[in-house]
């Protein structure tokens, strides 16, 4: 499979000020410790059938001498049509061949740290509309279909006034683990198929790692409303088994 978004690592100067964790001396876990965790742990359904706990984190500002820094990185790798280099560091995600952002860094996008590079930033909402309307990043556009997203972003495409600065998409789902992933891949590969390679629309790319899931325990204040409708809630099966059949 042709890897089109693969990301390398990022300088560790940028990175390691986001994605470190400092434990506790005093909770610091032993392999013992941790493998007798484990093993009385729920499963993984458990874990995310459980109501998320708010937990409000301040975003990490990024100042000019950083963001030029890593536009400067030789290690970056180019976006999709090979003109630049990616301006958001990533991190690793389940799937190797696309860009994942952290909540973090798409905190620092919605309160205009990048706004000197970025004209315009597209946040794709790939849930079902009963999802999205029971909460949903603030500015994001609900597009749970792959005719929703091509006439939205390929009929007519969003070009910048400014030739210098980025149009950048970012999509994501519940987890960003199935739809928003492959949603990523349909508009790049139909992109692709209305442009002379390497020209694309839309060269740069991102998944929000993690989704909405993640996202909103952490950052409640940039969602409206401020709340959380799970894929699977009890009172929209039959809103869910329509979605499904459309889709495929």
């Amino acid at each position: 499979c042709r890897q089109l978004f693969r990301s390398p690592s990022m300088p560790s100067s940028v990175i390691r000020p986001i994605l470190k964790r400092i434990d506790p001396l005093q909770d610091r876990d032993t392999p013992v410790k941790t493998k007798r965790r484990r093993s009385v742990a729920g499963t993984p359904g458990e874990e995310a059938a459980a109501e998320p706990v708010a937990r409000l984190l301040r975003s990490k500002s990024f100042c000019h001498e950083e963001i030029e820094n890593l536009l400067a990185n030789d290690h970056q790798e180019l976006i999709g049509d090979f003109s630049k280099a990616y301006l958001l560091q990533t991190v690793e995600g389940k799937h190797q061949d696309l860009k994942y952002i952290s909540p973090e860094m798409m905190v620092a996008v919605l309160t205009g740290q990048f706004s000197s590079l970025i004209e315009s930033c597209v946040i794709v909402d790939c849930r079902y509309p009963y999802e999205y309307e029971g909460g949903h990043i603030k500015g994001a556009v609900n597009l749970p279909m792959e005719q929703d997203v091509e006439e939205f972003l390929l009929k007519k495409p969003i070009v910048p006034f400014d030739a210098s600065k980025r149009v950048i998409v970012i999509f994501h789902c519940e987890f960003s683990s199935e739809r928003g992933p492959r949603m990523c891949r349909f508009v790049r590969e139909k992109d692709r198929a209305c442009n002379e390679y390497p020209h694309l629309h839309y060269p740069e790319l991102y998944v929000l790692k993690g989704g909405y899931r993640e996202f909103f325990p952490q950052y409640q204040t940039h969602c409206e409303p401020q709340d959380y409708r799970p894929m699977h809630h009890e009172d929209f099966k039959e809103d869910l088994r329509k979605f499904r059949q459309k889709s495929r």
